[in-house]
């Protein structure tokens, strides 16, 4: 690589760099978590109906007395 090459591409690692920077919005949003299994998304999903029932039968215990 020539002398001229090499400062090209400095200024495109540069400018690529540049457009690389944490936006300031997104730095207290956690992180995605990933991949879920089928098996982590089944008893996620039973962790939020027993939830969801619990709620249901306090509520109605409320109003029945």
């Amino acid at each position: 690589m020539n002398k001229k090459q090499k400062i090209i591409k400095k200024i495109a690692k540069r400018a690529k760099a540049r457009l690389n920077k944490v936006d300031p919005a997104t730095i207290g949003v956690p992180a995605k978590s990933g991949y879920v299994s089928k098996a982590e998304r089944a008893k996620l999903e039973s962790l939020d109906t027993t939830q969801i029932d619990e709620t249901n039968t306090d509520h109605t215990d409320e109003t029945t007395r």
